[in-house]
């Protein structure tokens, strides 16, 4: 079943902005130009990212790899719904070489996660808002809790900094010098 939260409009119609997160992530090729090359496209077809982490480096979530992955979040001012973003998003890592979309992890060019949308909760078959799984990811929560630490959670009604001191994730997760931007 598809659930949407009613989403504000201004007067005349069109979409207000709304502050959006997305995490982003590369263990593949030159990963610190692979998420600059994002941010850049992220910044022409989703909307004005006002702040930015640091980058973080990883180990994969999920599955077993030697590459390791280099994140960050964004924060984003958006006039775009929420499927949009999401069109648009893939768009961009199709547009850095990612091919794959399939439901397995696997090493990659760009990763790129919408993972809060203003307050909105969303159940669709192509979009769950917020992230059903960034509370469970120390590389999610890191960087989104240096740029947004008392965003609060629109399920789990608690703070970014809240949930990251309350996740149980151990993998293995430092930040990078902040000159590597």
């Amino acid at each position: 079943m598809d659930i949407f939260v009613s989403i504000k409009m201004r007067r005349s119609g069109a979409l207000e902005k709304t502050q959006i997160y997305l995490c982003l992530g590369s263990n593949l090729g030159h990963r610190k130009r692979n998420l600059r090359k994002a941010r850049k496209r992220i910044g022409k077809r989703v909307g004005k990212i006002t702040r930015r982490s640091g980058l973080y480096e990883s180990v994969p979530w999920g599955y077993s790899s030697e590459n390791l992955f280099m994140n960050c979040c964004l924060a984003v001012e958006t006039d775009l719904e929420p499927l949009r973003v999401m069109d648009a998003l893939l768009s961009v890592e199709h547009s850095l070489g990612r091919s794959d979309h399939g439901e397995g992890y696997a090493d990659r060019l760009i990763d790129i996660d919408l993972l809060l949308y203003g307050d909105l909760v969303m159940d669709h078959h192509r979009l769950k808002l917020p992230h059903p799984r960034m509370g469970d990811r120390k590389f999610v929560l890191m960087p989104l809790a240096e740029i947004a630490p008392d965003v609060v959670h629109p399920l789990e009604k608690i703070t970014i900094r809240e949930m990251l001191e309350r996740c149980r994730d151990q993998t293995l997760c430092s930040t990078r010098s902040s000159q590597n931007r």
